[in-house]
């Protein structure tokens, strides 16, 4: 008798995993069970150290910026969402690999094998679903349906790989022959792999619509709908300023191109009919808000600009819009605070939390936000609620926010534990966005460089640009910004030389302190550093 392939064991391995990926994707997305593959991504980002972590968000961030290959933020999910699948894909074919090795010595009990197999890997699920909270199906019919998965799993590709050894092997009648057997489960698997490709494409359908109407509501949300400390300038006053240089981000970022960064393959879906807000701690009235009880409260609008901390110079992590939401003050009033109180601890659906100082907490300008650019929060940014507390990169800004507590010592923040900055305070930072070469004055021979500039709520007073190794010299900002606590967008006129030239820009906060020219990767409190362009000036 010819020994059992391992690498036919692998290949089944492998491609059993998919159809195994395939029915705990269509068990999700029609009755709310466990999606296995990005529930285990999700366990390990959250369990390995931060180092890990930090070394893995550094080379998808700098791979996808070095590649050009589209806006960080989504790539660096579909990435996630790969490494995710073939991540399982790469443990069926060791499943495999394993069976077809313990089965050289007695091929009859592959499948008493392979259902132990598909034991072990059904309890090191159950761990990490456990870890994470079980899906809204519940703990009890998410365990049923992936021992059914495993176990059917291990069953099924020992049996497979009986059936695929060269010679005949004692295997117990079942009524079919190995190749009437290995043809079902082909066309089974490419049923249930087909199917959940289809019912993949439905939300996505959904989303693209949803995504039309806010990039719509975006452009009409103008700045003059804002108020509070923050509140924009008059629209008139607005309306006043030079246009932005062509090729320059737009001022106000559509829902559908705001940045997302968090811990999660997929954003938690939460239903707002069900969803409390739960306040407590040391306070002397804990409260459970409804988002429509929030809702009913008086609200803030102000346009703000928020950046990731890894975001790289010159980097896409960085986006503005218009947040309305009620003052975090206003609650923490209400709620009554006791003595003692130092910070106000977050926790989010999707086991994030952070800790903001009671002076942050207490600032006019700190809301809980539940509409962006004039529509509900969208699930991908924290519905139903986020907060934003001013003068932080991202990661001090939790989203899908489920409860909030008065704490009388320094709290915790999920990624200062993993190594990163505990204040987070954005560093002053200037782009080129455009030498607009295209735009070039044929009389003057002008050619127009904007982009924009920012340093968290501590506003930008200059903007300057230098061309080659010539001197600095002051770019024009289009002031005011829409908020004191966005971005502001500059222009250079430039009288253009032909040839291949740098262009290099720095900024300065309202201070008057200039930006940190020495380059520094983002971690662990932000990227600094001088950013600079490359373009070519024809006669």
């Amino acid at each position: 008798m010819r020994k059992i392939s391992l690498v036919k064991g692998g290949l089944w391995g492998a491609f059993t995993a998919l159809t195994v990926i395939a029915l705990t994707y269509l068990g999700e997305r029609l009755v709310a069970l466990p999606f296995v593959p990005f529930d285990i991504f999700d366990w390990m980002t959250r369990a390995l150290p931060g180092g890990v972590i930090t070394f893995g968000i550094d080379a998808i961030v700098t791979l996808i910026i070095r590649l050009d290959i589209g806006p960080t933020s989504a790539v660096a999910k579909m990435v996630e969402q790969t490494i995710a699948i073939v991540q399982l894909v790469a443990g069926g074919a060791v499943f495999g690999i394993t069976l077809a090795a313990l089965g050289r010595r007695k091929p009859e009990r592959l499948r008493l094998l392979g259902a132990i197999g598909g034991l072990i890997l059904l309890i090191i699920t159950v761990f990490f679903e456990a870890q994470l909270g079980f899906p809204a199906a519940g703990a009890v019919i998410s365990i049923l349906w992936l021992a059914l998965v495993f176990l059917g799993w291990g069953v099924v590709l020992g049996r497979i790989i009986q059936s695929a050894t060269p010679e005949p092997v004692e295997v117990p009648e079942s009524g079919l022959s190995r190749q009437q057997f290995l043809y079902l489960v082909g066309v089974g698997s490419f049923t249930v792999l087909v199917s959940a490709l289809g019912v993949s494409l439905l939300p996505q359908a959904r989303s693209s619509g949803e995504n039309g109407k806010q990039t719509e509501t975006s452009k009409m949300a103008g700045a003059g709908e804002s108020s509070g400390p923050a509140a924009s300038p008059p629209q008139d006053v607005l309306d006043a300023r030079f246009e932005p240089v062509p090729g320059t981000r737009p001022e106000l970022t559509s829902n559908k191109d705001f940045y997302r960064i968090d811990i999660n393959t997929r954003p938690p879906e939460l239903d707002s009919e069900t969803w409390r807000l739960e306040f407590g701690g040391l306070v002397y009235k804990p409260l459970s808000l409804s988002i429509d009880e929030l809702r009913s409260l008086p609200s803030v609008s102000q346009v703000i600009t928020l950046s990731c901390i890894s975001n790289q110079i010159g980097g896409d992590l960085i986006s503005t819009g218009l947040w309305t939401g009620v003052r975090l003050k206003d609650i923490l009033e209400e709620a009554g605070l006791k003595p003692g109180v130092e910070e106000i601890a977050i926790e989010a659906a999707d086991g994030f939390y952070e800790s903001v100082p009671l002076e942050e907490a207490m600032d006019e300008r700190t809301l809980l936000v539940y509409e962006m650019n004039g529509e509900p929060l969208a699930v991908a940014h924290g519905f139903p609620l986020r907060i934003y507390i001013p003068n932080h990169y991202g990661m001090k800004q939790p989203k899908w926010i489920t409860r909030i507590e008065a704490i009388d010592h320094q709290g915790a923040g999920y990624w200062v534990d993993r190594g990163w900055s505990k204040q987070a305070v954005p560093k002053t930072t200037s782009v080129i966005d455009a030498v607009a070469v295209d735009a070039k004055d044929p009389q003057t021979g002008i050619v127009p460089v904007g982009g924009i500039a920012w340093a968290g709520a501590r506003g930008i007073s200059k903007v300057e640009v230098q061309v080659d190794e010539g001197s600095w010299e002051e770019a024009e900002l289009r002031d005011p910004p829409l908020s004191p606590l966005t971005w502001v967008q500059w222009r250079y006129s430039w009288q253009s030389d032909s040839g291949r030239h740098t262009f290099r820009v720095r900024a300065y906060d309202d201070s008057g302190a200039l930006q940190e020219t020495q380059k520094a990767t983002p971690h662990p409190n932000g990227a600094t550093g001088i950013h600079s362009v490359v373009a070519n000036i024809r006669e």
